[in-house]
């Protein structure tokens, strides 16, 4: 089977769950270096910083490995229409942040698998949700939404802005996928559909913090650039490259039901290094996910 039409499955397998649990690992804990960064560092700035770094990562990988990424297949409009909501989707999730708390955002973010449930089937037939793969679907962001209440309810400051930033990020993201899926993007190798989504992003980050003031500097903390470092080549380059592997390979609604669990592994995360407590209602939101997966890959009678 040739690399660029990889043999596509019908349901997730062992491998693809376990990459996917991971990525959702590795996204959780992103939003909380996110937050952490932005005491030190502007949002676009770092957005921009974190992109640069992982569009030089996997250019000097794709090197190293003989993968050709310039030939021109045909993918280039694309390509580049799926880099630019890639843009968008991170410069509402850096600025966003600096309105609202990590969890709050990460639950609005994660409304992006309605987006590619309501949207893909449109033009894939094949990745139409049957009623059992709707009820896990809503089971599962029901328990998120149930798992995050109080912040939802209570958190001090939030503002209207973050929670419409986290919407939009949500809806670009599912626009995303939306893309790759029904304009043929998942023909070519992992590789490039990344450098188009991390690379265009990496062009565009840069006028968008000059155009909101920011003062680039060099100065930070170790701290700061630890994380940016973190940001860029675990959550921008490895996890992404992984991401987009399983998109080329697995249904894009079932891949994309699994990010449910990223807000949860956020919520573990801040009890983790921020010392709140997980309560039994967090504990039982995470086997409700666990459930409503189940559910959207439950094989057809």
């Amino acid at each position: 089977m040739s690399r660029l039409h990889p043999q596509r499955k019908d349901r997730l397998d062992t491998l693809a769950i376990v990459i996917l649990l991971t990525c959702c690992l590795v996204w959780g804990m992103q939003q909380v270096l996110i937050k952490f960064t932005l005491t030190q560092m502007p949002p676009a700035f770092q957005a921009w910083l974190r992109l640069a770094g992982a569009t030089l990562l996997l250019v000097l990988w794709c090197r190293w490995r003989g993968i050709a990424l310039w030939v021109r297949d045909g993918s280039e409009r694309a390509g580049l229409l799926a880099g630019l909501l890639f843009a968008a989707e991170f410069s509402c999730i850096y600025i966003g942040m600096q309105y609202t708390s990590s969890s709050r955002l990460t639950v609005f973010l994660y409304t992006s698998p309605f987006w590619v449930a309501l949207l893909v089937p449109l033009w894939i037939r094949d990745e139409r949700l049957r009623g059992p793969q709707w009820a896990g679907l809503l089971l599962a962001f029901g328990a998120v939404a149930f798992a995050l209440r109080e912040g939802l309810l209570h958190t001090q400051g939030p503002t209207l802005v973050g929670d419409l930033l986290g919407l939009a990020a949500g809806l670009f993201w599912g626009l995303t996928t939306v893309v790759i899926r029904s304009c043929g993007l998942t023909r070519i190798g992992p590789e490039k559909l990344l450098l188009y989504q991390v690379g265009v992003s990496a062009a565009l980050l840069p006028f968008l913090s000059l155009a909101l003031g920011e003062r680039w500097q060099l100065g930070y903390s170790v701290q700061a650039w630890a994380s940016v470092a973190l940001q860029a080549s675990v959550g921008g380059f490895l996890s992404f490259l992984a991401w987009m592997w399983l998109l080329g390979r697995y249904p894009a609604t079932r891949v994309s039901s699994f990010s449910f669990f990223t807000p949860l592994f956020t919520l573990m995360g801040g009890a983790l290094w921020l010392g709140e407590a997980v309560t039994p209602g967090v504990l039982a939101a995470i086997a409700a996910v666990a459930l409503g997966m189940a559910l959207m890959n439950r094989r057809p009678a």
